[in-house]
């Protein structure tokens, strides 16, 4: 729970504008409803939000009688599918939420509360079969390539989850593939004294496909459980920055060609929708076998995770919400679901 704490209060931007906007929905009914002192020509029908009479039923349900409901109508629903677009769900996930929302329930009145409950109980039903750790295999040295975009948070990751492994009894070797930025390999070199974990490095410039290479060879004298390599962040729009990254892969192979054994996309939670792109290209380049989703403290956007898993339905091994080596975490879909919706997990 401690690390759910830690989401539910970092993932504020994004569960704060969820609940700003079931807020505003669910009021607005009110607002609209015609009042009881109000002098009309006409009989007038019923409001579409009223108060849960606080009878025996109501209190079996958990309702509380000053709750301001709403209908589930059309209206409702293309409100909620706009709200959900605009925290980066994507149009299909959004569309798909809540039409199952709506199932069963359409013409029954709903409270905010609800609401959240029902989302968080969809969103965490989405994300349930992603929710994987990342795999531990037999063989050794077990190599894992971790690659993304610039500014993704790839080499924070890989000293944190390095950290983790050496924590957890595995011996660990790092290549700080990064060669052409030596900021990453301080950043680097600095998780691995803290770790107590050996990281190869190469001088500046120098092909990192080689020091891979000699990374695997390295860990296999060494006997290391796990090899970690780290590659230079690349835009997944150039074409020779991606074709770099396929030769690393190439040589890994040379090497064993069973390995990469895992390759992390590390993808940045501000960047939104354009995450879905670059799932789409660093699949093909460098096959993908799961994601780590960083930064999510500091975005609204904490719904592209839900579309992520959505379309792809590549495994979710961790998510980040800061930069201290307890948060990142392994991912929990009803703790994200929870936290990402405001409420507290059941």
């Amino acid at each position: 729970m401690a690390f759910f704490s830690k989401l539910k209060d970092r993932l504020f931007k994004s569960s704060s504008k969820l609940e700003q906007g079931l807020d505003a929905i669910v009021e607005e009914a009110v607002e609209t409803a015609p009042h009881a002192s109000d002098s009309a020509p006409e009989p007038v029908s019923a409001p579409a939000v009223e108060p849960t009479p606080p009878g025996l039923v109501g209190r079996l349900l958990g309702r509380k009688p000053d709750e301001p409901r709403r209908v589930l109508d059309d209206d409702m629903l293309e409100q909620l599918e706009e709200l959900l677009i605009s925290t980066d769900m994507g149009v299909d996930t959004a569309l798909r939420v809540t039409a199952n929302m709506a199932e069963g329930r359409f013409g029954q009145r709903l409270s905010t509360r609800e609401i959240k409950q029902l989302l968080a109980a969809e969103i965490a039903r989405i994300m349930e079969n992603v929710a994987k750790p990342m795999p531990i295999y037999s063989k050794r040295p077990q190599v894992v390539l971790v690659v993304g975009v610039n500014g993704s948070g790839k080499t924070t990751t890989i000293g944190k989850l390095a950290s983790q492994f050496k924590a957890s009894g595995k011996s660990v070797v790092i290549a700080a593939g990064d060669t052409f930025r030596a900021a990453a390999v301080e950043q680097l070199q600095v998780w691995g004294d803290r770790a107590g974990v050996p990281v190869l490095t190469a001088p500046e410039g120098s092909d990192p496909a080689s020091l891979a290479f000699d990374a695997m060879t390295k860990a296999q004298e060494d006997g290391a459980d796990l090899l970690m390599i780290d590659t230079a962040g690349r835009l997944q729009n150039r074409a020779d920055l991606m074709e770099e990254l396929a030769k690393i892969v190439r040589v890994i192979r040379k090497k064993d060609p069973t390995a990469p054994h895992n390759t992390l996309l590390v993808l940045d939670a501000t960047t939104g929708q354009n995450a879905l792109n670059q799932v789409e290209v660093f699949r093909k380049i460098s096959d993908v076998s799961g994601l780590v989703m960083t930064k999510l403290d500091g975005t609204a956007r904490g719904g592209v995770l839900v579309a992520l898993a959505d379309k792809f339905g590549l495994p979710i091994h961790a998510i980040g919400v800061g930069e201290q080596i307890d948060d990142l975490a392994p991912f929990d879909p009803q703790e994200f679901a929870a936290a990402l919706t405001g409420i507290d997990p059941s």
